[in-house]
């Protein structure tokens, strides 16, 4: 799912783990974005953020600084660690996957 993301848009932890149907496994969705780096399959994991937009993963990228020049590079604007107009930026899957 996270592959599906676009490019310079963002999702939370929490909206995946919804959309799952598993709305308390936020958690769950960060070890999973944690051990996606070992995958041969690249995943956008830095556009997966916490429900506030702050960059709560940063630290398991190759520095702490990565996941902030990633979003940067695709155009979002960072302070202190937190997507600046987050909501405007959000991927929600429950909404851009529904099917009609």
């Amino acid at each position: 799912m996270v592959q599906l993301i676009p490019s310079g848009r963002v999702t939370s932890y929490g909206a995946i783990a919804r959309y799952l149907s598993s709305g308390k496994s936020a958690r769950m969705v960060g070890w999973a974005m944690h051990a996606s780096f070992s995958h041969d399959t690249y995943v956008p994991a830095h556009r997966v953020l916490n429900a506030q937009g702050l960059l709560t993963g940063k630290m398991h990228f190759e520095t702490p600084f990565t996941m902030k020049e990633l979003l940067e590079k695709e155009g979002l604007t960072i302070k202190k660690d937190q997507v600046q107009g987050f909501a405007q930026y959000l991927w929600d899957p429950a909404i851009e996957l529904s099917i009609e």
